[in-house]
């Protein structure tokens, strides 16, 4: 399957995490997405080293100059279960936009083309890192990086896009 692009329309599919009572959801990415803007990133792991370090913690101290461009939702997905990242989210305690959601199979990941084999690793199948401005379900822009690269998936990268 090629990877989503700009000017394709969103997929659904269901996403899993714990609310703020601690009991474990899950949500449409179209109930999120419909007749908003968004931005939908992932990464390829919870608790990895550029994931940890710059790509999550850009959205976070960037989440509110990216709302004042009238961004609705900010959308963190990797391919770890809900407990993962649920721990990984509490690991943010500055956090008050980003959205951890858990694509535990890899379901959605696929259905957006992005699955990256780390198998070689012993990762498994895994998401590439990307970040996506989507507006009511229709990609804006599009920025997905190749192999482990960290260039054009950044909070910075996506402000330039809005």
């Amino acid at each position: 399957m090629a990877p989503i692009a700009v000017g394709d329309v969103l997929p659904d599919g269901t996403l899993s995490y714990f609310d703020a009572e601690d009991k474990l959801q899950q949500v449409s990415v179209h109930s999120l997405a419909a007749g908003k803007k968004v931005i939908l990133f992932g990464v390829p792991g919870a608790f990895t080293p550029t994931c940890s370090l710059k790509h999550v913690p850009g959205f976070i101290e960037k989440a509110e100059e990216i709302k004042s461009k009238g961004v609705d939702e900010l959308i963190c997905i990797s391919v770890n279960d809900p407990f993962v990242m649920n721990a990984w989210a509490k690991t943010y305690p500055e956090n008050k936009d980003v959205k951890f959601l858990a694509d535990g199979s890899a379901t959605y990941t696929h259905a957006l083309g992005l699955e990256l084999d780390l198998g070689e690793k012993g990762l498994g199948t895994r998401s590439r890192r990307f970040a996506l401005l989507v507006e009511d379900l229709k990609v804006k822009a599009a920025n997905v990086e190749s192999g482990g690269e960290f260039t054009v998936s950044s909070a910075d990268d996506i402000l330039k896009a809005l």
